[in-house]
This record gives structure tokens, sequence and C-alpha cells, in this order.
């Protein structure tokens, strides 16, 4: 498959059918073992030359991604919202109704209702305006790669605010992803967790000398992985 480099043509395209005020959409946050989903739409008013260094935010720094963030967040002549799912959620819904619902959210909360909308991926159920998906999006769009941005950006740092309650996980560094690192710092916790239950201590642990409360999504699946122990 041939992808073009990441630019307006999506827009343009949908601009010479007489649809203007076209969004970009896309998440962060849906391969993670913790914290939240987020996803961002975004509208340029004016399409022109793309924007240098705009991108799919997983090929970029986290410097150049801040840097990105700052000037999209901040021009007048761009429009963005986004919406934040809460682990809670997660566990309640799954992931992917999840990450459908922030998509919607994100795009129902910009200040001006988009005439069309390009989503990253694949289509969304039940979206509530006109939409085209469009596989490996955030590389092709430059609306889709600035909700990319401002997307993953908004959830790095929701999770180094985590990290400053949680530092045994080393949010700050993986993001919740499923490093070797966080997968042992998780193990560790569980098995404090495990202890707990089995001598009836309640919830509050400690780990590496550090009390700390069982959050979700880990209560739940610690819960499941407890339930199936013979």
């Amino acid at each position: 498959l041939f992808l073009m480099p990441c630019s307006f043509e999506h827009e343009r395209a949908l601009q010479e059918q007489g649809i203007f005020f076209v969004a970009g959409v896309d998440e962060a946050g849906r391969g993670p073992l913790a914290g939240p989903v987020v996803a961002a739409a975004v509208i340029f008013l004016q399409s022109s030359d793309p924007l240098p260094g705009l991108d799919d935010s997983k090929k970029l720094t986290a410097r150049r991604r801040e840097g990105l963030y700052e000037h999209l967040t901040r021009s007048p002549g761009i429009l963005w919202a986004v919406s934040i799912q809460e682990p809670e959620i997660i566990d309640h819904i799954n992931i992917l109704q999840a990450t459908h619902r922030a998509m919607r959210e994100a795009t129902l909360a910009l200040s001006r209702a988009p005439g069309h909308v390009l989503i990253d991926g694949l289509p969304v159920p039940n979206f509530p305006l006109p939409h085209t998906a469009l596989v490996k999006g955030d590389g092709r769009s430059q609306s889709i790669a600035a909700a990319s941005v401002i997307a993953k950006v908004t959830r790095d740092r929701l999770m180094e605010a985590m990290d400053v309650n949680f530092p045994q996980y080393g949010f700050r560094r993986h993001k919740g992803y499923g490093t070797a690192a966080h997968l042992a710092a998780e193990g560790r916790a569980f098995h404090a967790y495990q202890d707990q239950v089995i001598y009836g201590k309640g919830e509050v642990l400690t780990l590496a000398g550090q009390p700390f409360s069982v959050f979700t999504p880990y209560k739940n699946a610690w819960l499941k992985r407890l339930a199936a122990m013979p």
C-alpha cells in the first residue's frame, strides 16, 4: 500500500465537493495496561500549506510533540477538543467502546460542527456525523495528525501526573504501556495485593515502603486473576 505524505489532500478533496470545516480525529491509549484513553478532534479553519514537522505522533520525539501541541492549541485558526475516558469507563464498556465514545465526544465538543470527519483507522459505529475512516490516517491527513499529537500529549501529561502518586510503576517513563519494567512493577504489586486479600488486611498496601491505593484497571484484573486461582 503506497501512502502519500501527510498533507491536506483529503481535506481539500472534501472542500472541492462543497464540504467545509473538515475535522480530523485520533486517539491515544488503546494499547497501554493502565491509564485513560484520550481522543482529540481538530479543525484547521484554513487548509493551506502543511504544518512543518506535523505527522503521526508516533513518528515524533516527545520534544517535537510538545512543540506542535503548543502551536496547535494556541493558534486562533485551529479548533480542537478532547475527550478523556477514565479506566473505570474502560473496565465497564471495554477499550474499543471507550475509544469510540471518546472519538464521538471529542467531535461533538468542537466549537463548530464539522461538515465531515476524517477518522484514523476503521469506521466508528453510531458516529453522529458523516465521516471517512483512513487506515494510517495519522500519517496521511494533517487534521488527523494534529489530533494524534494533541491526544498523545494530553495523555502523556496525565500519566506523568499519575506518576507523582504512584512512582513505583514508572508511568513517567512508559506512560502505562507494557514494558518489561512496567510488567515487573505490576507483578510485584499484584503479589502484595494477593497477600492483603489472603490475610484480610484491606486495600491499603505498601510497595517498596510506600503506601498506595489499588486502582483500576489493575484492581479488576487482579480480582479476576485471584478468582481463577485454585
